[in-house]
């Protein structure tokens, strides 16, 4: 991916990531771990991969981690890109607000905004949106 979120994680919050996340239920979308240094996300209905994030130290920030490089499935049979912005805020998305359990209200507002873009459409409430492409509800 030539986009990356600019995002510096902290040490608590790659200990938590670290610790993946499991769905629930049909309704959860996502099931995402870890190995080594790279983190996995895949669909919870498929089993297919969808992201491999690969994360690095962060010196600049002085402690953390950032996201050093990141690859999305490119076959469209298996999973629908819908270009680098969507799939950068995406992966930022689900590590922030599923796997974090973090709000991320700019960040589901922009998967709105993206998504009402992509689809020419501006009447789609957020909460329609993140159920479908995250299987979160809405936090309002």
């Amino acid at each position: 991916m030539s986009q990356l979120p600019d995002r510096v994680w902290t040490d608590a919050d790659w200990d938590r990531i670290q610790r993946g996340y499991r769905a629930r239920d049909m309704d959860e979308k996502w099931n995402v771990f870890v190995e080594g240094d790279v983190l996995f996300m895949h669909r919870s209905w498929t089993g297919r991969g969808v992201y491999e994030v690969s994360f690095a130290p962060a010196p600049e920030a002085g402690r953390g981690r950032r996201i050093a490089s990141a690859v999305v499935e490119a076959d469209g049979k298996r999973s629908r890109s819908r270009g680098d912005e969507f799939d950068c805020l995406m992966m930022e998305l689900v590590i922030s607000a599923i796997v974090l359990g973090e709000p991320a209200a700019e960040l589901r507002t922009r998967l709105a905004e993206l998504t009402a873009q992509a689809g020419g459409r501006s009447d789609l409430p957020s909460g329609v949106v993140e159920h479908s492409a995250l299987g979160l509800r809405s936090e309002s």
